[in-house]
């Protein structure tokens, strides 16, 4: 059985990491001043900034039904069956769509919905490569993913309101308001939902929140407090400076997990937060039986 594992860019993986993993990945659409740009594709992260700085008007979309289904049609020439992993449900309706698509492919795709975004998706997408390396079907894995759906947490610092105020998510008031005293805002993203967990007055602060946010979420949620079991992982927006500086600091307090990536969000998520933006992930491996090495 010859498994392919397909997921979408809000994964936050590039074409060419795609290619190296062995993993297809789906270019996202944006619509720009009126024209059409897909991640990766016709639009690199510096040109996305570049317009974001501009005050360009950006909005997300989903793949069409025909872009989806020609990707799958392609692989399916070569592969035996489809382990398709968009974006969450509950933050974009690309995940409906998969699913309403992959009632025609005779159970040879399956659309696994596990709440999953940006570096958590990342992670869905290695352990689906990893578990179709080991032999297991596409509904096998399928079943899997989603059966570990919870299993993550995603913390995200905000360096301006600015983005969050243009996208209708705070009021223009408490936008200037939070401004004015320099306010850092922490989101959580629990099962595929954004919402607001903590503030801070600096990045400093806003750092040290995400750290006791992830050390609680180790020991309580994942029963693994020193990340034996959990994949740990950074992610940011044109601030790489500070995501690497913050992945040291976590490899220091957790040396037994595995590589910490510190790599970019996607710009699905940076066209809702803006520039200057860090985020920590923390994803626990699988379990019951399944072993997944880690590797990346």
């Amino acid at each position: 059985m010859k498994t392919a594992v397909v997921t979408d860019s809000n994964s936050g993986i590039t074409q060419r990491q795609g290619k190296d993993l062995g993993i297809f990945v789906v270019p996202m659409p944006f619509m720009i001043d009126g024209e059409t740009f897909e991640e990766d594709i016709s639009l690199t992260q510096e040109e996305f900034y570049s317009r974001l700085k501009e005050d360009a008007e950006i909005s997300t979309s989903q793949p069409s039904p025909e872009t989806v289904m020609n990707m799958w049609g392609r692989i399916l020439e070569e592969y035996d069956q489809i382990i398709h992993i968009p974006m969450s449900e509950s933050l974009s309706s690309s995940c409906q769509t998969a699913l309403m698509l992959a009632e025609d492919y005779e159970g040879r795709v399956q659309v696994a919905n596990n709440r999953r975004i940006s570096i958590t998706q990342r992670q869905a997408a290695l352990d689906a490569r990893e578990m179709a390396g080991m032999g297991m079907d596409a509904k096998s894995i399928r079943e899997e993913l989603e059966r570990v759906s919870g299993d993550s947490s995603i913390y995200i610092t905000i360096d301006t309101l600015k983005y969050l105020k243009r996208g209708g998510r705070v009021t223009p008031a408490a936008a200037a308001l939070g401004t004015l005293l320099k306010i850092k805002p922490v989101l959580q993203i629990q099962g595929g939902k954004l919402d607001a967990f903590s503030k801070a007055r600096t990045m400093k602060q806003a750092k040290a929140t995400m750290l006791a946010a992830i050390a609680q979420d180790l020991k309580n949620r994942f029963h693994d407090p020193e990340a034996e079991h959990t994949w740990i992982a950074v992610a940011h927006t044109s601030n790489y400076g500070a995501a690497e500086e913050f992945a040291a600091e976590l490899r220091g307090l957790y040396p037994k997990t595995g590589k910490i990536i510190a790599d970019p969000l996607s710009l699905s998520v940076a066209c809702h937060i803006g520039p200057g933006a860090l985020a920590v992930a923390a994803t626990q491996c699988l379990s019951s039986g399944i072993t997944v090495s880690k590797v990346e």
